[in-house]
């Protein structure tokens, strides 16, 4: 019979709360899932403080041990830190070697990631990895001309493939993810795997009373980034008709928060649309609950974390027919999709549902119905089986790692 003992386990991941973005929050909502059921968690990842070029040291934050490691800030995208490889290298092979994990849980191919990816089978330690990764997450940031974009992309999905084939298993959020996967020679089979959220967290804020004629709130969660395409929701909304007494919230910052500012005044809806920048958790509860629809028009979703959670909130869905957003829009069910870059019918299918107060409620419902498969509870407990099956003996129990001895370097401060 397999052993049901605790496990101790290594996230490694390139962005890590105080980072905003879905990777992040998956790889923080992970670590604290686990921890709450028992298991030992430490997490490798870049310090994120603005002193990091010295090496910060082990934090202990939410029931997990977090391990920063050096970094230096990135200089085309305020927030964003990484960390350099052959300082990496060295220091995930002695905090492999000190904690000893039972398996690594790689959140991406970049640094820590491809680190992690040579020293876990190194040191003889199973290695679990997950792709959150689309190069159009990046191009914009990397100063990407549009074009070599084909070609960088074909290029980074070449260097991806080559970085998660030393993991025994690979996953990803959605099945178009992992058919994406596919179709740029990962050249072996992933596994789909919600990333999961905590619908109750979600579904909890406070419901904002309607009174009859009372404007209709659009809700937007996300980076206000090139992918994300907010410019065509602006657009769409100076095409509503005025006796819809339609307005817009945006939640999140980025490196395009200007120029849509900019956009806003120049379409004269700079009235009608309020910016809230990065806000709180306990702030986007509320702004989940008081708006009537949320929209994203983003073409770069493996799976989209903050649909998820608008849905959780009972939310109609109104969203891009690109990548994984159809696996959670059903058309005429909990919303609609949209072509991408369509802005006329965008605005049709806003309209249709601000429209209609029942179609509002009808699909609200629906979406809180859909997302009772994507509860955290089921992404914990798939993931903790994928961790025991990769280190479980042929008689069914949990090996203990023998680790290959370190470095000499790293023998000395073992």
């Amino acid at each position: 019979m397999t052993s049901n003992r605790p496990l101790r386990i290594v996230i490694g991941a390139d962005t890590f709360p105080p980072d905003v973005n879905g990777a992040a929050n998956f790889a923080h909502r992970l670590a604290v899932g686990l921890a709450s059921v028992g298991h030992e968690v430490h997490v490798l990842c870049p310090a994120p403080a603005a002193d990091a070029e010295m090496l910060a040291g082990v934090n202990a934050v939410d029931g997990i041990t977090v391990h920063h490691l050096k970094s230096y800030r990135w200089p085309f995208y305020d927030n964003f830190r990484f960390s350099v490889p052959w300082k990496v290298k060295a220091e995930t092979e002695e905090l492999l070697w000190q904690i000893r994990p039972d398996v690594v849980h790689s959140q991406a191919h970049f640094v820590v990631g491809r680190a992690l990816s040579k020293t876990a089978p190194a040191l003889g330690i199973p290695l679990v990895a997950t792709n959150h990764f689309m190069p159009e997450n990046l191009f914009a940031h990397a100063k990407v001309p549009r074009w070599f974009r084909s070609t960088a992309s074909k290029l980074a999905y070449r260097d991806l493939a080559k970085v998660f084939g030393r993991a025994q298993v690979v996953t990803a959020p959605t099945p178009r993810a992992v058919e994406l996967l596919q179709a740029n020679k990962l050249g072996r089979e992933a596994l789909a795997i919600s990333c999961g959220i905590d619908i109750d967290k979600y579904s909890s804020g406070t419901p904002v009373a309607r009174t009859p004629g009372a404007s209709k709130t659009i809700l937007f969660v996300g980076r206000l980034d090139e992918e994300k395409r907010v410019d065509e929701l602006l657009r769409a909304m100076a095409k509503l008709p005025e006796e819809l007494d339609v307005r817009a919230e945006i939640v999140g910052g980025g490196s395009c928060e200007k120029p849509l500012a900019a956009l806003a005044e120049e379409l004269g809806i700079t009235d009608r649309v309020r910016f809230l920048g990065r806000i709180s958790d306990e702030e986007l509860v509320q702004a989940y609950a008081r708006c009537d629809l949320f929209c994203m028009p983003g073409i770069a979703e493996l799976q989209s974390l903050v649909t998820m959670e608008a849905m959780a909130a009972g939310k109609p869905v109104v969203a891009a027919d690109a990548m994984a957003l159809p696996h959670l829009v059903h058309p005429g069910r909990n919303g609609w999709l949209f072509p991408p870059g369509n802005v006329l019918v965008l605005a049709a299918r806003l309209a249709q549902v601000l429209g209609d107060e029942q179609m509002l409620k009808r699909m609200g419902a629906a979406s809180a119905e859909m997302i009772a498969e994507h509860a955290i509870s089921a992404t914990l407990e798939r993931f903790e089986a994928l961790y025991r099956n990769v280190i479980t003996d042929a008689h069914g129990e949990l090996r203990v790692v023998p680790l290959i001895e370190p470095t000499p370097a790293l023998r000395r401060t073992a």
